[in-house]
């Protein structure tokens, strides 16, 4: 049995008036989805923990088969072991967001999506400014970076820029032990980057500047059992940010670049589709992560995130489908790792729909016909009557034992009563 685990990041939503009442996952095109979900079963499962902030550092191991409540150590060493930085016993990584703020509130998150050159310039030369023997400053991809601090505290409490959008910044900067420093760096970055080249350029271009770095969600480097430990399978994991990657090395899972993946609307849909299936026909294994609807849901743009969770129908499980009689018996699991409401801007903490698939191979050129019929969506989800209340614990349903066949019950993980 060949397995495929896609994760349309943040692709849940809630209705909203300008789509007639529906989701963007009820108004999108899915034929495919659609036909897994004829086919398979369908729920809805909770990603986040109680008490836990629901961010893809949280929901991504959940549903990769991990409890956050025993593993997660913060963000920044996930996204460092991501980069490939291996962190020492003494030093604690953070992430470190290029972001825009307007008087006394954060405007973006992600300084307009600043470009990758455009990022880096700007962060080698805060390390070159800021850094020393005990703080380094390294650049990752768009407004996505990383500040390593060596002897540091992760005890510090710090919020994602992304949760305070249009919220005062001054009332949500980093508290507890270790503050002052982090407060001082941020300080002097707004002070480096006030007249910085790049910044100069993009509001020639009338574009939103990286006028601050954000530090927070910092950690030490956990300890888990990777796949082959906990569940006897090897694979890859095919993600164009630092946080997916993180994860799969975790887990163990080889990691697949695949050229133009840009975790943003205009990444290589086709391309990942394509990695899957060729990574297929050796692993037992592919984990593809797809940012670009959870983009669209910050940025509230319902339009990109319709076309966003279209273009992963069409180009990734379409892709798994048209090649499953070459790879043999497949199954497939789809689920975002949590809701970003385009009227939120922001992740939410509800259950998130999961569909799960069991196909077996058949002929070139005999696939079923496509019909009318329930799609992937939340309230389908929430139809099923089906909820998973621990959501590290889908794998464990999804994965079969070695060499079993595939039985009728298993394409349904035991329902439970949904939750009051």
């Amino acid at each position: 049995m060949k397995y495929a685990l896609i994760v349309p990041d943040g692709a849940a939503d809630r209705p909203l008036a300008e789509l007639g009442g529906k989701t963007p996952l009820q108004v999108a095109k899915t034929p495919n989805l659609d036909r897994l979900v004829r086919e398979g079963s369908i729920g809805l499962v909770r990603t986040c923990p109680t008490g836990m902030t629901p961010g893809t550092e949280v929901c991504l191991m959940d549903l990769m088969g991990y409890d956050p409540r025993e593993y997660f150590r913060g963000r920044g060493p996930l996204e460092a072991l991501g980069e490939g930085i291996e962190l020492k016993k003494s030093e604690v990584a953070f992430r470190c967001n290029l972001v825009t703020v307007q008087g006394e509130l954060l405007d973006d998150y992600s300084a307009g999506h600043i470009t990758d050159a455009e990022g880096k310039e700007i962060i080698q030369m805060l390390d070159k400014r800021l850094g020393s023997d005990e703080i380094r400053f390294l650049p990752g991809a768009s407004y996505r970076h990383l500040m390593i601090w060596r002897g540091g505290s992760d005890e510090v409490k710090t919020i994602g820029p992304h949760h305070i959008m249009g919220q005062p910044w001054k009332a949500n900067l980093p508290k507890g032990k270790g503050e002052a420093k982090l407060l001082q760096m941020m300080e002097d970055s707004r002070v480096l980057l006030m007249g910085h080249e790049v910044n100069r350029a993009r509001r020639m271009k009338k574009l939103k500047v990286a006028n601050m770095i954000w530090l927070w969600s910092p950690g030490r480097l956990p300890s888990m059992p990777d796949y082959r430990t906990k569940f006897g399978l090897g694979g890859v994991m095919i993600t164009a940010v630092n946080i997916g990657r993180g994860m799969g090395k975790l887990a163990g899972l080889e990691i697949v670049k695949v050229p133009g993946a840009t975790g943003y609307f205009d990444t290589n849909y086709k391309g990942k589709g394509d990695a899957a299936v060729k990574a297929l026909k050796t692993n037992d294994l592919a984990v593809v992560h797809i940012e670009a609807p959870d983009e669209a849901g910050h940025d509230g743009n319902v339009a990109e995130k319709v076309r966003a969770i279209e273009a992963v129908d069409e180009f990734v499980i379409g892709a798994l489908l048209k090649a499953q009689p070459k790879l043999g018996a497949l199954s497939i699991l789809v689920l975002p790792d949590h809701a970003t409401p385009v009227e939120v801007k922001n992740h939410t903490d509800e259950p998130v729909p999961f569909v799960i698939w069991r196909g077996q191979p058949v002929p070139a050129g005999k696939m079923p016909a496509m019909e009318e019929g329930p799609g992937f969506d939340e309230a389908a989800g929430a139809a099923s009557g089906v909820i998973v209340e621990e959501g590290w614990t889908l794998l464990d349903r999804f994965f079969l034992p070695r060499g079993a066949s595939v039985p009728a019950e298993a394409a349904d993980p035991p329902a439970t009563p949904p939750a009051a």
